[in-house]
């Protein structure tokens, strides 16, 4: 097999840039981060655009399509119900979950002398000495005290804390809140948009460039939509799975802690881990034992879920195999928590698309030229 100069030249710059990054690594991800941190407001707003157009789609194209309104006026309405839609999904979740996660406190808080008895009385029945047992039902008894002289102590290093706390929360606020407002004008003018960006393109880049740019897009916008919906259906059948469960094993709070479930299973892979251990403390506080067989039954629907549902749901729609995924989430998570989780699956599947095509088209020009 023969090179030419181009080609050598590549391999050494892909060689370069391979070894670069292997021994910079740390610094690579820092920079990965950095940069995703600078333009996080906008990849919110994307995201936040791109599920609002779904919906919006549907009310504009198919709920008022025979309304005899301008183009203008119903792109308005389409997008303030989108929105409205949406937001009363979150409200009703909240609705939902706090009321029972307030009585589940306060039901702790009630019992906390009962618990303090079962645990002498489990202490006493293991045969544990009287003198430990009273020093682990005082610690226990003092444990507010210890908090609140070390709350005094340290006030310092608590206002620190709170204030990191505080700043992140603002500065999760700002971002969404940005993205937002860069959502709501995206949406209203992505017709006008994208007609700039396609100029734009024409006249700065080749034909080839503005063809191979457009078909990545379409590609992208294609996956995204996969995505999402494939994640949708595979989140509704987890809370289905999980109210039908807790309903069969007579579980507490089913309907409140299926929707939580379902919900976080948005969450690639780990999403519905987040939202049994919000349920598993809501059970736990009321039974324990039930606590345990919730997280058990949570564990088997995991792992069918893992290995029957999402494979063939997620899996299927974004073309991108289960090793992927898995890599994809990790590295995701690892980079910049949730959002990373969320977006590294469509990612990493349009960087699999392009390179299999590519790999393709090259494979089978060689056996068509040999």
């Amino acid at each position: 097999m023969k090179f030419n100069k181009k080609d050598i030249r590549l391999l050494i710059l892909y060689a370069v840039v391979l070894v670069f990054a292997f021994i910079y690594i740390k610094e690579v991800f820092e920079a990965l981060k950095y940069i995703i941190k600078l333009f996080m407001p906008f990849i919110i707003g994307l995201m936040i655009a791109f599920v609002l157009n779904v919906l919006m789609n549907v009310i504009e194209n198919k709920w008022l399509k025979k309304v005899k309104w301008n183009k203008n006026t119903k792109r308005g309405v389409s997008l303030s119900l989108a929105i409205l839609l949406v937001l009363g999904f979150f409200i009703l979740l909240l609705f939902l979950i706090i009321p029972n996660l307030q009585d589940t406190i306060v039901i702790f808080a009630n019992n906390i002398p009962e618990y303090l008895s079962n645990l002498k009385e489990l202490l006493v029945k293991i045969k544990i000495p009287d003198n430990i047992i009273d020093e682990v039902v005082k610690t226990m008894k003092s444990f507010g005290d210890v908090a609140s002289d070390y709350v005094i102590n340290n006030r310092n290093t608590v206002i620190s804390v709170t204030l990191g706390i505080a700043s992140n929360v603002v500065s999760s606020f700002v971002n969404v809140f940005i993205g937002f407002v860069f959502a709501i004008y995206y949406l209203i003018d992505k017709e006008k948009i994208t007609r700039q960006i396609n100029k734009l393109m024409d006249a700065y880049l080749s034909k080839k460039s503005c063809k191979k740019i457009n078909e990545i897009a379409t590609l992208s916008n294609k996956i995204f939509a996969s995505f999402v919906s494939g994640q949708c259906i595979e989140a509704f059948i987890i809370g289905i799975l999980c109210f039908l469960g807790m309903i069969i094993l007579r579980l507490p709070y089913a309907g409140t802690i299926s929707v939580l479930v379902g919900f976080t299973a948005l969450i690639p892979v780990f999403g519905a881990f987040i939202g049994t251990l919000v349920g598993a403390f809501l059970i736990f506080m009321i039974n324990p034992l039930q606590a345990v067989i919730f997280v058990i039954f949570i564990i088997v629907l995991q792992q069918f879920e893992g290995n029957l549902i999402y494979p063939y749901v997620v899996g299927k729609s974004v073309g991108l195999p289960e090793i992927w995924v898995l890599v994809a989430v990790t590295v995701g998570a690892s980079i910049n928590g949730v959002l990373g989780m969320l977006l590294s699956v469509p990612l990493v599947s349009i960087i699999y698309s392009i390179i299999k095509t590519d790999v393709n088209l090259k494979l089978n020009k060689k056996n068509t030229s040999g």
